[in-house]
C-alpha cells in the first residue's frame, strides 16, 4: 500500500530524493544547530545552498541560541530547492527506547505538520526522520511516522492538500508501506467495531 486518504489529504509513499521534491515544502531531519551536518540534512543544504544556512543562522541568533530542541520545527526558504521552503526539525536520538524517544519523534512530524499549516501549505514531503545516524530503528520509527500523520490530519488538515514520505531505499520503502498497510487495518477494525449491530 503506498497511498491512502485522510481528512481530504493524500497521503503517498514514495521512493526517491527529498531534495528534489517539487513541493511547498520539504523537511529536513535536522540537528539541533540548526547548521547543516550529515545525511538528509547535508543533502539539503549542499543543494540548498547558501540562502538556507543564513536564515538558520539568524534563527539562532535570535529565537533559538541553545539550538533547535527536539520534537521542535521551524521553517526557512527553500533557497535553491525546487521546494519553496524547508521545515527543519530535530528528530531523537534512539536510546534503547526507554528515553522518550517516540513521544519526541511523534512531536517532530505533528510539529513539522503545524508549521506547515500556519503557513497555509499545500503539499509537504517527509524523509525518514531518525532513522539514519540517530538510530533509531526504522520499522518502530515508520510507525510513529505514519500514525502520527494521520492522526494530525484526522483532527485538523488545515490548507494541507498532500504529504509525502520520500523514502531513500527500498527497505525504508517497505517498511512503511507496512505500517500504512498497519494503519489501514486498524482503521477497518476500528470502523467495524463502531456500527450497531443490527437488531
Amino acid at each position: 500500500m503506498r497511498a491512502t486518504e485522510r481528512g481530504g489529504v493524500r497521503v503517498r509513499l514514495i521512493l526517491g530524493d527529498i531534495t528534489d521534491q517539487a513541493v511547498d515544502a520539504v523537511v529536513n531531519a535536522a540537528n539541533s544547530s540548526l547548521l547543516g551536518g550529515g545525511g538528509v540534512d547535508g543533502a539539503i543544504h549542499r543543494q540548498g545552498g547558501p540562502e538556507i544556512l543564513e536564515e538558520c543562522q539568524r534563527l539562532r541568533s535570535t529565537l533559538y541560541p541553545e539550538g533547535l530542541p527536539a520534537g521542535e520545527a521551524v521553517l526557512t526558504t527553500g533557497g535553491a530547492l525546487r521546494a519553496r521552503h524547508v521545515i527543519h526539525t530535530v528528530g531523537p536520538v534512539w536510546r534503547g527506547g526507554k528515553a522518550g524517544e517516540a513521544g519526541l519523534l511523534a512531536r517532530a512530524y505533528a510539529s513539522s505538520l503545524r508549521c506547515a499549516r500556519e503557513a497555509g501549505l499545500e503539499s509537504v514531503a517527509f524523509p525518514s526522520i531518525s532513522t539514519g545516524a540517530y538510530g533509531y530503528p526504522l520499522a518502530r520509527a515508520a510507525e510513529v511516522a505514519i500514525s502520527t500523520v494521520l492522526a494530525e490530519l484526522s483532527a485538523q488538515a488545515g490548507t494541507l492538500r498532500e504529504v509525502r514520505f520520500v523514502l531513500f531505499t527500498d527497505r525504508d520503502l517497505q517498511e512503511y508501506e507496512l505500517a500504512l498497510e498497519r494503519a489501514a487495518a486498524s482503521r477497518g477494525r476500528a470502523g467495524r467495531a463502531a456500527r450497531p449491530r443490527p437488531e
